[in-house]
């Protein structure tokens, strides 16, 4: 088997590839895609992810881009390993449900966030009313997330709601760093920074830890 993560240091989309992968117990091997050397570019990239987008993987000759529909790949190709999704219909809806949510509630302000912020070197180059804006839907879709929270997960297991939900939350630092008085970090409330804890707490997750955070 030559199964193959390519990913791109601190790509949200990435990372929820990478810790399914783990969480699996996949044999695979990663490719880091560095976009300052345009890497994503190139031709040979582009013969397997035409959008030029990470991440993306290869199984053999297969190639597959979307994070979403990787995630769901995992969950056939590797039978073996914990379940991404619940075998009860119900519960598997629920994850399905939490994810739409994410994708359509909290993807598009952080993304909002990382074309103002670190698409957009000097302060005064940046929209201040999109950055305002985005902070607004983020504060009260956590407010929602907090209220339905009741265990150390989104729902009663570790799913892939889960690591869809964690990397978007795990940028609000690297924002801040550049924004201080954005101040994202008060809008994270008790349960939902346990349940960042949980994800951080996995065995597998140092070794997923975006590289260029590290430094």
């Amino acid at each position: 088997m030559a199964f193959t993560l390519y990913y791109a240091s601190g790509s949200p989309f990435s990372w929820r590839v990478y810790l399914a992968l783990e969480y699996k117990h996949a044999e695979f091997s990663t490719q880091l895609v560095s976009f300052d050397k345009n890497e994503h570019k190139t031709p040979e990239f582009l013969a397997i992810s035409p959008r030029h987008q990470v991440p993306v993987i290869t199984d053999d000759a297969f190639a597959l881009y979307e994070s979403s529909a990787i995630v769901e790949y995992i969950e056939e190709r590797f039978r073996d390993g914990p379940a991404l999704f619940p075998r009860d219909v119900r519960d598997r809806a629920l994850v399905r449900q939490w994810i739409s949510e994410v994708t359509a509630y909290v993807e598009e302000p952080v993304e909002t966030l990382v074309r103002e912020i670190f698409y957009k070197p000097e302060p005064s180059q940046r929209n201040r009313t999109a950055i305002a804006d985005s902070r607004s839907a983020l504060a009260r879709e956590l407010e929602r997330i907090e209220a339905r929270l009741s265990g150390g997960f989104l729902t009663d297991t570790l799913s892939a709601a889960d690591f869809t939900l964690y990397p978007f939350l795990a940028m609000f630092p690297r924002f801040e760093r550049r924004e201080p008085e954005l101040a994202l970090a008060p809008l994270i409330g008790a349960k939902t920074r346990a349940f960042m804890g949980h994800i951080e707490a996995l065995p597998y997750f140092q070794k997923t830890y975006p590289p260029h955070w590290r430094t």
